[in-house]
């Protein structure tokens, strides 16, 4: 007899929740009920800044940037439409630029100013299309995706990925390997207990996460289209050992966007905000210091 795996995420999620001292929110865009942590308080002038998680992942991953950035910035971190709390819909598209609708509406209706974006992976890629909706005060990209492997690939012609076979995963050996693998390539303590922490919520998510990845894929140069001279302030972080998003990628940043101020961090996977969360939070504060007109950021971070 098969005895069930239990499904503690729950309460480690509210659990991290009090420890970071944010607050649980939720509204509805676009027909999705979005759930996300709310830290701070908005007021005129005072930084406001959105992160967005990746694929396969929910707000909680921005975690530990939470307990390093400035106390006094107003911080929103959502579950993505289709992720974590918020809703999906199996009739929905999950698209960026759709994505970078419903959270254009949102933010809107906040009416919230001198807005700052910190996107990973496919929040990166929903960033940089989300930025050009709305000019944000800065863009930073953390090992992004939709970006090029070299600047000479044709950001219109159809892409094939293979990613689905470790970002989806069948079975308790592929949540294993898909936490072991983000990071920089090697079995860790985090990715051995993410593993049983996130494996029943992963493996009940798997048509959902067919469905999303398969949007992604239909135009997956997408942000590549919105990055250029007209891009906001953009701050690039990258890990060196990235096993997702190569760090080849760079190389197309230095020619699509020459100002960016691109940080590459050594012995770091695809998630510099879990592998390094101070010093890309710092770099990322800085950055935000340095396009906002609340010029002590980084002194408080």
């Amino acid at each position: 007899m098969k005895i069930p795996t239990p499904n503690l995420w729950p309460a480690a999620r509210t659990g991290q929740r009090w420890l970071v001292k944010a607050k649980r929110r939720q509204t509805v865009i676009d027909g999705h009920r979005l759930v996300y942590l709310e830290k701070g308080t908005q007021a005129a002038g005072r930084p406001t800044v959105l992160l967005l998680h990746g694929f396969a992942a929910m707000k909680e991953n921005w975690a530990f940037w939470l307990q390093h950035l400035p106390s006094h910035w107003h911080i929103l971190v959502p579950d993505l439409p289709g992720f974590g709390e918020s809703d999906y819909h199996a009739s929905a598209s999950y698209r960026y630029e759709d994505q970078a609708m419903r959270l254009n509406n949102w933010l809107a209706s906040l009416a919230a100013d001198n807005v700052h974006i910190a996107g990973s992976s496919m929040g990166g890629a929903i960033a940089a299309v989300l930025a050009h909706k709305m000019t944000p005060a800065s863009l930073t990209l953390l090992n992004s995706a939709g970006i090029p492997e070299h600047p000479e690939v044709d950001i219109n012609a159809p892409f094939a990925s293979d990613r689905d076979q470790l970002l989806i995963p069948r079975d308790w050996a592929g949540v294993y390997r898909m936490f072991n693998s983000v990071g920089n390539g090697k079995p860790t303590a985090m990715g051995v207990a993410m593993t049983g922490l996130l494996g029943p919520d992963l493996l009940g998510r798997r048509e959902a996460l067919r469905h999303i990845f398969d949007d992604m894929l239909a135009d997956a140069l997408a942000p590549a289209r919105y990055l250029g001279p007209q891009t906001p302030p953009l701050q690039v972080q990258w890990g060196d050992r990235d096993a997702i998003t190569p760090t080849r990628c760079i190389e197309w940043f230095h020619n699509a966007t020459p100002e960016a101020d691109i940080r590459l961090f050594r012995n770091v996977g695809h998630l510099p905000m879990l592998e390094c969360p101070g010093l890309s939070a710092r770099a990322m504060a800085g950055f935000v210091a340095r396009h906002s007109g609340y010029d002590d950021s980084y002194a408080r971070c």
